[in-house]
């Protein structure tokens, strides 16, 4: 058998997020590896990282201050391990991480959606899996170099883990907040993330696309109907912005030069901002609609109540084509609002 390689991190499906999250660790001194795909793996390697905050600040790593690899190979020993894949890989990599981490090893699920951790555990049992969330957007601007577009801090669920990472956390600038109901959150960011594919079929920035008061009509009506169902199941999704889930719909139907002005309070926006749909959309991928206007319908369909909406916006994204949009009009006359 090899000797161990131990790590501190490892962001298992380094993305924008992953990047983003393992290089603000490494710069706090942490060992972090990245498993991640080969262009990204291969940037890192030659020329280190690079990311920038909404604020404008920026931090550089020099190459080797981050270990990057495409895979998983036998002997690894992290301490912690932050899972940042698409929902849409979550199983294939709870398998990995089973195959080759050892028992116990500490999973923190920082992906979108309700139902990764679950599967994680179904896929993994021998690891300690532990639900997450991650408020804000990142963009990948090249291999290596990310860039944070919007507010917020990560969050997870209270446990002796992520209390023992704390400070860690706040050292790397990245605040985590322990949540003693980590699915209510989730479901808190799941109403924001409703938005993930108005924006993909916008093909426009989020901050111009929420200034477009059809495209908020949309999402208002989506998060509507998804705090309906959710009253049925008996869930209160946590606040995790400045105003009450309850309240977000009714802010989004505001004209436009008041919603303006009230939004700049709940959340920042960087104008080059886009959701992770919308790439997955312009690359052809398989975008993480069952995780999100999905879960809304299973939800609804498990409690006997209907979700037309998240149901038909899941079937829009499903259903057109890579090189095409849609604009807010044609949008709420997909969805017969």
């Amino acid at each position: 058998m090899p000797d161990p390689v131990r790590t501190d991190v490892l962001v298992y499906g380094a993305g924008a997020i992953g990047q983003y999250l393992g290089a603000r660790l490494a710069a706090a001194g942490q060992q972090v590896t990245l498993i991640a795909r080969p262009r990204v793996v291969d940037a890192v390697r030659a020329q280190g990282m690079r990311i920038t905050e909404l604020d404008g600040s920026r931090s550089t790593l020099e190459a080797g201050a981050v270990h990057a690899d495409t895979g998983l190979a036998g002997g690894i020993e992290p301490r912690l391990v932050l899972l940042t894949v698409k929902s849409t890989g979550t199983r294939e990599a709870a398998l990995d991480l089973g195959r080759w981490l050892p028992a116990r090893t500490p999973v923190i699920s920082f992906q979108n959606g309700v139902d990764n951790a679950q599967a994680i555990t179904e896929a993994a049992p021998a690891l300690e899996v532990i639900a997450g969330m991650v408020p804000y957007n990142v963009v990948q601007e090249s291999p290596g170099v990310v860039h944070r577009t919007t507010s917020g801090e990560l969050a997870a669920a209270r446990c002796a883990t992520t209390s023992a990472w704390l400070d860690a956390f706040h050292r790397a600038r990245l605040p985590l907040v322990l949540s003693d109901d980590i699915r209510a959150v989730q479901w808190g960011k799941l109403l924001l993330n409703l938005n993930n594919p108005i924006n993909a079929l916008a093909g426009v920035p989020l901050r111009e696309e929420l200034l477009d008061r059809g495209f908020r009509r949309a999402l208002a009506a989506l998060q509507d109907e998804t705090l309906r169902v959710l009253a049925v199941a008996g869930i209160a999704p946590a606040q995790v912005t400045p105003v009450k889930p309850a309240w977000i719909p009714h802010l989004l139907r505001l004209p436009t030069p008041i919603f303006r002005v009230l939004a700049k309070r709940m959340v920042a926006i960087d104008p080059a901002a886009r959701s992770s749909m919308y790439d997955d959309r312009v690359a052809g991928r398989t975008t993480e609609i069952d995780a999100l206007c999905g879960a809304v319908v299973r939800l609804a369909t498990a409690h006997g109540v209907a979700a037309p909406l998240n149901r038909a916006m899941k079937a829009e994204i499903e259903g057109i084509a890579a090189g095409q949009f849609r604009t807010s009009a044609q949008l709420l006359a997909a969805l017969g609002l």
